[in-house]
């Protein structure tokens, strides 16, 4: 069984849940939410949730917290690779590829960083267009700027 928690952050309304152990979803506001999941607060989540305001406010760079993220062998290792990218740095689609073992495969990335159930703790906004453009994300393309200019602060003190 899982629980889900909504919090409110500087980037919005962000719903996290967990299935005991560790972080399986998530999901910014107007986004699907877990449907067999119990809306319960647990310390899991609510270290969860304050990892992530202190990500938000510039204070960490990088979150601690199990995660359990659900997909195909492809999207798990396209997942880890996009872990993989240091705070503050971008790859292309095509970077992942290669790192995921599958060097054409950069569709196949954007697929999965669609599908990734846990943005942010695994940062898909740190994957852009060969020529540099920001492209989609789940949160909206309004939320990857903040994300990657405020990892970009950060770093510059």
């Amino acid at each position: 069984m899982k629980n889900l928690f909504f919090y409110h952050t500087d980037i919005g309304r962000i719903g996290i849940a967990e299935n005991g152990t560790a972080i399986t979803n998530l999901c910014f506001e107007g986004a699907a939410v877990p449907r067999d999941a119990a809306v319960r607060e647990t310390e899991l989540l609510k270290q969860t949730a304050e990892e992530l305001r202190e990500y938000l406010a510039g204070e960490r760079k990088e979150f601690t917290v199990p995660l359990s993220p659900k997909g195909t062998e492809f999207q798990r290792r396209v997942w880890k690779s996009l872990c993989d990218i240091p705070y503050g740095e971008t790859r292309s689609y095509k970077e992942i590829a290669e790192n995921a073992g599958s060097p054409k495969g950069f569709r196949a990335v954007g697929m999965a960083n669609n599908r990734n159930p846990i943005p942010i703790m695994i940062p898909c906004h740190r994957v852009i267009g060969a020529d540099g453009s920001l492209t989609g994300y789940g949160g909206g393309l309004d939320i990857k700027v903040r994300l990657l200019e405020l990892e970009k602060r950060v770093l510059r003190g």
